[in-house]
């Protein structure tokens, strides 16, 4: 066992190795891609040549009303947080503390990601997911680091996603988008 794994663990945190545990114990087809650290969206645009699929960002978001929302979109999609959080009658949306980030998802900032409802066991956040994603044939997101990048079909994300423990939303992101 290396010691990156080793720190998970101590922390009792999942590791990318959980993730592919899982993947794999669920009869997942997926590919794992390593590449430079990636941070923000426009820092992996050089993968979409190497990666097929949709490129994606996530949101983890905290509500006026405290409650926890994970929202993955496609790359591009623009959402307005206003009307966002008017659609699920949430209350004002902030972005979510690094701490709590941490705490509920075991995840540092910029490997959010899907994946990382392995360690919210008690399903606290609430996700959404781009309805213009899932129709892409391959997905793409970090397994829990953003070193790597994980292709998958939407169907198994919704497969892992369930195993977590959580009853993902599929959502119109062009109700949230904002006005011109």
């Amino acid at each position: 066992m290396n010691n990156h794994q080793e720190n998970y663990e101590k922390m009792g945190k999942a590791s990318p190795k959980d993730v592919f545990r899982r993947l794999n114990e669920l009869g997942i087809e997926y590919e794992t891609f390593e590449h430079e650290p990636v941070f923000r969206v426009g820092e992996a645009d050089y993968l979409k040549d190497i990666i097929e699929g949709g490129h994606t960002k996530n949101l983890f978001l905290k509500s006026k009303k405290k409650a926890l929302y994970l929202v993955t979109a496609l790359e591009d999609t623009l959402i307005d947080l206003k009307k966002l959080s008017a659609n699920l009658k949430e209350g004002r949306f902030s972005f979510a503390s690094s701490e709590r980030l941490w705490n509920m998802l075991g995840v540092k900032a910029g490997a959010v990601c899907p994946f990382a409802l392995i360690n919210d066991k008690d399903a606290q956040v609430n996700v959404i997911l781009d309805k213009a994603m899932m129709e892409h044939e391959w997905v793409n997101y970090h397994p829990l680091v953003n070193t790597m990048s994980t292709k998958l079909r939407p169907s198994d994300l919704l497969k892992f996603i369930e195993s977590c423990g959580h009853n993902p939303k599929i959502m119109d992101m062009k109700i949230v988008t904002p006005d011109k």
